[in-house]
């Protein structure tokens, strides 16, 4: 087995210097990093983790909870934090969040991860006391919902506001005034910020409100529930539902669901009704016609994210980071397409 001294003779340093490169330590010289890095590879030297931990009282390891595994922008937005985590020298620890079993969670990862980032969810006040008594500091990737801001968790996120006032704009311009809002139930959700911001955006344009919320849709976050929801209103009459002439889904797979449903009743997107998504994932460029949606820029945000987790893990206190999303207009918004 090959010893970190070993390493250090091969590089020409001090076996203190091999362990600031393992460590992601930023005050070794970037030619000396190198060389430490090319004896670890020709050496094939691999640090003792178990021997690392009990020394650092650190497990080198970060816990992912995600909201749904199915949707590629969660899975987008993971590959991000996981190669930002590998650079720094952490291994992630993916699990799906089950609000039903937070308590079996808080035993699966006491003394096993030093952060946890949240991919959408957020935990009960009880879970979050508990992390916060085991100094495990907790950064969610997307705003978290109410009791997440109440308890100064830091965050990344892009401005929706801005970008939602753009799509509803678009709508407008194409002539619709009824725009529902299909999302998912619950109020623990990065969901509840999206639709927030398009209730103020509706308000703050005169548009009827009151109808907005009573068009609230519920689609569960998935592609089918989603098809099958805005399939039985579509049912309820002939031809388009009276009460809206667009609808802005909370993630594109939501949106994919709803333009199956129209193909399905021979319903003309966008001429009878018109849809949006708001991830941009690789399916809504692909679809027929092309989802409009607003981007959310994965990259930066997992690795801002991973970032930020690291700096609280350092002890170094965090403010939210609010990205810029763009608005991309593709077929099922815009006649001219």
């Amino acid at each position: 087995m090959v010893t970190r001294q070993e390493v250090a003779n091969r590089a020409g340093v001090s076996v203190a210097v091999v362990s600031y490169v393992l460590n992601g330590r930023k005050i070794v010289k970037e030619e000396t990093k190198r060389r430490v890095q090319e004896a670890i590879r020709e050496l094939g030297y691999r640090p003792n983790q178990t021997a690392r931990s009990l020394k650092t009282k650190k497990s080198q390891q970060i816990a992912v909870l995600i909201h749904y595994i199915g949707n590629p922008f969660e899975a987008g937005l993971l590959l991000h934090i996981e190669a930002t985590a590998k650079q720094h020298g952490y291994f992630v620890f993916v699990q799906t969040y089950d609000p039903n079993r937070e308590e079996e969670l808080r035993g699966l990862l006491m003394g096993r991860v030093d952060g946890v980032l949240l991919l959408g969810p957020c935990f009960s006040r009880e879970t979050f006391e508990y992390f916060n008594s085991l100094e495990i500091p907790i950064v969610s990737v997307m705003q978290p919902s109410t009791w997440g801001e109440r308890n100064n968790v830091p965050y990344v996120d892009i401005e929706w506001l801005p970008v939602m006032r753009n799509l509803i704009s678009h709508l407008r311009q194409q002539g619709h005034e009824r725009i529902a809002f299909m999302s998912q139930g619950g109020q623990n959700l990065h969901y509840a910020v999206r639709y927030h911001a398009f209730c103020e955006v509706m308000r703050l344009g005169g548009l009827d409100t009151n109808a907005a919320v009573s068009r609230y849709l519920d689609g569960s976050g998935r592609f089918e529930q989603a098809q099958e929801v805005l399939g039985r209103l579509l049912d309820c009459e002939e031809g388009v539902h009276p009460d809206f002439t667009a609808i802005i889904c909370a993630n594109d797979l939501m949106a994919a669901g709803c333009l199956a449903a129209c193909r399905e009743r021979n319903i003309r997107v966008p001429h009878d009704m018109a849809i949006a998504g708001c991830e941009n994932i690789l399916m809504s460029s692909q679809c027929s016609p092309p989802l409009t949606v607003i981007d959310y820029p994965r990259q930066l945000a997992g690795e801002a994210a991973m970032n930020m987790l690291l700096d609280r893990m350092n002890g170094i206190e965090a403010d939210p980071i609010l990205l810029t999303g763009n608005l991309i207009v593709r077929g099922s918004t815009h006649l001219n397409e």
